[in-house]
């Protein structure tokens, strides 16, 4: 039922995307009429302002070709990613976003929405990411389908409309059907869907991708109306994710090629738009630079807790991973292997071959590029995929992986665009068949695809995602701390046991490969906890207090140190560590119920040592009473037990002991 709910509302947006996108920016312009000579009274021909004749406005693609070329990539990336709406949620932020999210359960109540606008959650202000969970809960509940099905839709509209934009400006409908299948079905975008919590990089995508469709019916006949639909739609885009915060450049960018927007270019035949000098293109994008600095701003203060444990790491550090990113990103792009939901920080440890390696692709290509200088969509490309990665390449580290797949969602489109765009002026220069071309490209894809259809299944457990991991990268602390507690909760669905001998391995890996990560000595100090290993459970939650100042973590790890000094029967100290997690956390309602708890085995704990220097039946009745509320049954039957045996015909031991026995 739910798949074909899924079908039909599929297929109904792609009917409507392309009637409502390509309308908006296929309306021509129509050319003004050429001037032409006056004739004066007396018949001789008066010369009248000499004007440079406009280059003839070329037609575009048809439209019922674009409509066919943009449903069958729609429908296409569609059935590719149907799988992922079999998959359910994973332990990787979906509890902090969706699962265990209370304020997003809600739905779309009131105060839901203001918190939503509010929350500076998961290190970011992005209220229309929140906005977006709250309308898939009030949708379709936790049912994680629902949410997969959302998260596809919105890349199978982000895939139509970049090829519609392509296709549309450059007149070239083949090369831009190319670029939005690579796009599509290219399964370093696997991440960005089939995950959940990164909805954000497909809905700020969506904004502004019809932000530059705005941007494009803006510079057809430039005015204040139009602007502020580009402002709104890109102000949106950041309130989705600030990943796009470099639009005003990529902007830019589009300005030179395709629209060929400068005053001293030759205009655009097949999508002519008003050109004005540079010095007026830049002044135009300083209101879109102010809204990007202020979701800097608000970046920024949403991330300290992230940007602050990195802030020791050398420059120099951040300068040899950024290099390496950017040539994996460029390497992954071609060949798409050893994908990974986390890449472990590079940085100073980085191989001598690898950084060679890595400085050769990036300088290989810039060399490469700036031969092929006069194609200008070879340097826009580049510059677009150097330039829009910027914000994530890590100068300013925030986390800890070397890099993301996420993160080239947006930048790897240059990339693509370069690569298509070239082959397509070989094929032009060098009179190549067409045939061998286009089933070439066809097989690209079909791999592609079924690459993208095998990574998704990588993300059907939580299990599986971090086991991939592991696989297919080396030293991944933060994988081996995921695979335990995929193991952990695993176990515990099945035996009711909150430890596990194969968990433990992996906590005690993770926190061996890094032992400056808290979150890595505190998931190995909650598991030696529960095989009953307190004081060493102890010594790993003081290291997470001496490792971060993160106000959830520090409150958690005070927690777990009460609950182990109580277990120990260090009252006083557990006292103390709760009053600690509740000056933190004034509402945490675990601390009030083992604060409750340690009331009463103190309480026990002195009654005990009474009946044991003065025996009376009445004292060990007390007592056994006190044990059995408080669930330690074994000692209570033996407190009765010890009654009977001073007051052998003690009534209301017998009834007590009894009702331990029933």
């Amino acid at each position: 039922m739910f798949g074909a709910c899924c079908c039909c509302a599929f297929f109904g947006t792609l009917l409507l995307l392309p009637a409502c996108i390509v309308p908006l920016i296929m309306a021509k312009k129509k050319p003004k009429s050429a001037p032409t000579r006056k004739q004066s009274s007396s018949g001789a021909a008066v010369a009248a302002t000499v004007v440079t004749p406009a280059p003839p406005i070329v037609e575009g693609p048809p439209k019922k070709l674009l409509f066919v070329l943009c449903a069958l990539l729609m429908a296409a990336t569609f059935l590719v990613y149907y799988r992922a709406l079999g998959n359910p949620f994973v332990n990787y932020d979906d509890p902090g976003y969706v699962s265990e999210n209370a304020h997003v359960q809600q739905g779309l109540t009131r105060d839901a929405v203001r918190w939503a606008f509010t929350a500076m959650e998961a290190d970011n202000w992005h209220p229309l990411t929140w906005l977006s969970h709250e309308l898939d809960c009030e949708l379709y509940g936790l049912e994680p389908a629902g949410h997969h099905f959302s998260s596809v839709l919105l890349h199978v509209f982000n895939t139509g409309i970049l090829f519609l934009l392509l296709a549309i400006v450059t007149g070239k409908p083949w090369p831009s059907f190319t670029v939005g299948a690579l796009f599509g079905l290219h399964p370093i975008n696997v991440e960005s869907v089939a995950w959940i919590s990164e909805r954000k990089n497909v809905l700020s995508m969506f904004f502004c991708l019809l932000a530059i469709a705005a941007y494009g019916w803006y510079a057809r006949r430039p005015n204040g109306q139009r602007y502020v639909l580009v402002a709104a739609l890109f102000a949106l885009g950041l309130m989705a994710k600030p990943m796009i915060v470099t639009l005003p450049f990529a902007l830019m960018l589009l300005d030179f090629w395709p629209l060929q927007r400068l005053q001293s270019q030759q205009p655009s035949v097949t999508f002519p738009v008003t050109r004005f000098p540079l010095r007026r293109l830049i002044l135009e994008k300083l209101p879109l630079l102010l809204l990007s600095i202020g979701s800097s701003v608000m970046t920024m203060v949403a991330q300290q807790g992230a940007i602050a444990p990195n802030q020791s790491l050398a420059f120099l550090a951040r300068v040899l991973n950024s290099i390496y990113a950017y040539s994996a990103y460029v390497t992954k792009a071609f060949w798409p292997t050893h994908l990974a939901s986390f890449y472990p920080y590079e940085g100073m440890r980085i191989g001598g071959w690898l950084f060679v390696f890595s400085l050769a692709v990036l300088v290989g290509a810039s060399y490469w590029v700036w031969r092929e200088r006069e194609r200008l969509y070879v340097a826009i490309g580049w510059l677009w995929f150097i330039g829009t990665l910027v914000p994530m390449i890590g100068i300013v580290q925030v986390g800890n992986q070397a890099m993301a797949d996420r993160y080239a969602y947006l930048s790897l489109i240059g990339i693509f665009l370069i690569v298509v765009w070239r082959v397509a002026d070989l094929i032009e220069e060098r009179n190549i068949a067409l045939r061998p071309v286009a089933i070439s490209a066809l097989v690209v894809v079909f791999c592609l695809s079924l690459l993208t259809w095998r990574q998704i299944g990588v993300w059907r457990s939580s299990f599986d995602l971090w086991s991939h991991a592991l696989d297919v990268t080396r030293d991944n602390f933060m994988a081996e701390d995921y695979v335990g507690s995929a193991i952990l909760l695993d176990n515990y669905q099945k035996t009711g046991q909150r430890y596990s001998e194969a968990a433990l391995v992996h906590f005690k890996n993770a926190v061996r490969i890094n032992p400056e990560d808290p979150i890595s000595h505190l998931n190995l100090g909650a598991d030696l906890h529960e095989h009953g290993q307190l004081q060493e459970a102890i010594e790993q939650y003081q290291q997470v207090l001496n490792l971060t100042s993160d106000e959830h973590l520090v409150t958690k790890a005070y927690v777990d140190l009460g609950a182990a000094n109580h277990q120990l029967g260090n009252f006083s100290e557990a006292r103390q560590y709760y009053r600690e997690a509740l000056k933190r956390d004034p509402s945490n309602r675990v601390v009030f119920e083992n604060m409750g708890k340690l009331g009463m085995d103190e309480r026990i704990h002195q009654l005990a040592a009474s009946a044991s220097a003065h025996p009376t039946p009445e004292a060990y009745l007390l007592l056994g009473q006190l044990q059995q509320a408080a669930s330690h049954l074994p000692e209570a039957r033996a407190s009765f037990e010890t009654a009977l045996k001073i007051k052998p015909d003690f009534p209301e031991a017998k009834a007590a002991l009894d009702s331990i026995r029933n």
